[in-house]
């Protein structure tokens, strides 16, 4: 294990192996599970707005995980090679949703070609800024300062899937809540077995919890706590493999679809660079080095490409995942590759997969509030790189933190205060109105966006901005002198 991992509290670093086998996979499950409800939510919520048939759906949801699995792998073995998760991006649900409303009329299957020409075209984009080390070259400009509320507001820009998803039944949700700190932080440091599995005793012991309830009568079917095995019983046993590649036809391609999904790229490359520093940095790892993170938007590229013919929807660093690696002090590849075989496995074995699916929203709710609020505080402790008693740093970063919350509710509109959204039109342009108005729903872009600007802009030294050290004071040995 490496020293710096070592000083951060890892207790298994990026290259060890957990032994035994079965810790090692027990380790593994835990990732998928704390990804799970992120990555069948996206199918869940775009399958029925293309009018899908159960057994599309069912289609779809396989299709996802096995594209999960191999974007991860890529992402370990030859990406950033990173403790890193790959799996659906949230960041292209405005692009997908403009695609089902144009094209819904001619079926489901049509609307997923659409779909994968715009992934597939898009990856391909992405995989030439990566590799092309366009990413890497900006790095100077992209400092603590910027990618603090980034990483801050990948969990905070998250708020409105946790408590109101761990509302649906505060019993279960608070009970997921209650257990994943008592298991991580008062249990933990007096048995290893609690700090390496935390989630996943939470998890199962709310997830047992809600199986008695249901069976008792005490929740009644279509309840959110109730556990429904109906999906796990109407489930084939394997996925067909003649349909897994291309599962909806050849796909279609269409420069406004192309146009309208490269703002969800834009989106999905922000957040990656910042998820890049967040697990790094909870890994012991240091900073990534420019050739790391041009590597890994590069097989993110790659990972999406794969995924546009293998029938899913677009990849993207997990955050969830991220927080888990923090409060476990897990950082191992094996680990996470063994997470990406059971990714594969789980979209092959379509019964395993169902009965996952069983799990509770109440319970992926609460686990939503504990990691991504892990995940917030992460994004605060890189600002810690920066001198932030600068009331030059203060402004810029809660400024972009703010118009990060505040910019999007513009755009989407508050109902309950009467705010209707403000998409943007352009005559002649509407692409690009579409472009703008994604990229103005999206917090990290914002946040980004706007510290970019203001960082390289408005005056300020190395040292302030965090892009070097600052020397000892005088009379101050430095550190390790």
């Amino acid at each position: 294990m490496a020293v710096n991992a070592q000083a951060a509290g890892v207790i298994y670093g990026m290259d060890d192996v957990p032994k035994p086998f079965l810790r090692a996979l027990g380790l593994g499950i835990q990732h998928v599970l704390t990804m799970f409800g992120a990555t069948v939510s996206v199918p869940l919520l775009l399958g029925p707005a293309m009018g899908m048939s159960p057994e599309e759906l069912a289609i779809l949801v396989s299709s996802v995980m096995i594209c999960s699995g191999i974007a991860t792998a890529l992402q370990v073995n030859l990406g950033t090679r990173l403790p890193i998760i790959q799996g659906v991006s949230f960041s292209f649900l405005g692009p997908f949703f403009a695609i089902i409303a144009a094209t819904s009329a001619q079926g489901a299957p049509t609307v997923m070609q659409y779909i994968a020409g715009a992934i597939i075209s898009g990856a391909l984009v992405e995989m030439a800024v990566g590799w092309g080390g366009l990413i890497g070259r900006f790095r100077r400009f992209i400092t603590p300062v910027v990618i603090g509320p980034v990483i801050a507001l990948i969990g905070l820009a998250l708020f409105e899937v946790g408590a109101p998803m761990a509302g649906l039944n505060w019993f279960l949700g608070g009970l997921t809540i209650a257990l994943a700190f008592i298991f991580s932080l008062v249990l933990a440091p007096r048995n290893t077995f609690f700090r390496l599995f935390p989630i996943l005793l939470a998890v199962v012991c709310v997830y047992a919890v809600a199986l008695l309830l249901s069976l008792a009568g005490v929740f009644a079917p279509g309840s959110p706590g109730y556990v429904d095995f109906g999906r796990v019983v109407a489930a084939p046993w394997f996925r067909n493999p003649a349909g897994i590649v291309f599962p909806w036809g050849l796909p279609k391609f269409s420069l406004a679809f192309f146009l309208a999904t490269l703002a969800g790229y834009l989106a999905s490359m922000i957040e990656s660079f910042g998820d890049y520093h967040a697990v790094a940095r909870v890994s012991g790892a240091g900073m990534p080095t420019e050739r790391q993170i041009n590597r890994g938007i590069g097989a993110e590229g790659l990972g999406c490409l794969f995924t546009g013919v293998l029938g899913g929807f677009a990849s993207t660093s997990y955050s969830e995942n991220i927080g888990l690696v923090g409060l476990t002090r897990v950082a191992s590849r094996y680990v996470v590759n063994l997470a990406a075989v059971v990714l594969v496995i789980l979209g092959l074995f379509s019964k395993f997969g169902a009965l996952v699916a069983t799990i509770p929203a109440p319970v992926v709710g609460g686990l939503y509030c504990t990691l991504f609020g892990l995940i917030s505080a992460v994004g605060l402790s890189v600002l810690m790189r920066a001198d932030m008693s600068s009331q030059r740093n203060q402004l810029i970063v809660g400024f972009s933190l703010f118009m990060g919350l505040s910019l999007p509710a513009f755009f989407k509109g508050v109902p309950g205060l009467g705010f209707d959204p403000h998409p943007v039109t352009i005559a002649g342009a509407q692409w690009l109105g579409d472009i703008i108005t994604i990229v103005g729903k999206t917090g990290m872009a914002v946040a980004a966006i706007f510290g970019l600007v203001l960082d390289n802009w408005i005056p300020g030294s190395d040292v302030e901005r965090g892009l070097v050290e600052a020397p000892p004071a005088a009379g101050v040995p430095a550190a390790g002198g």
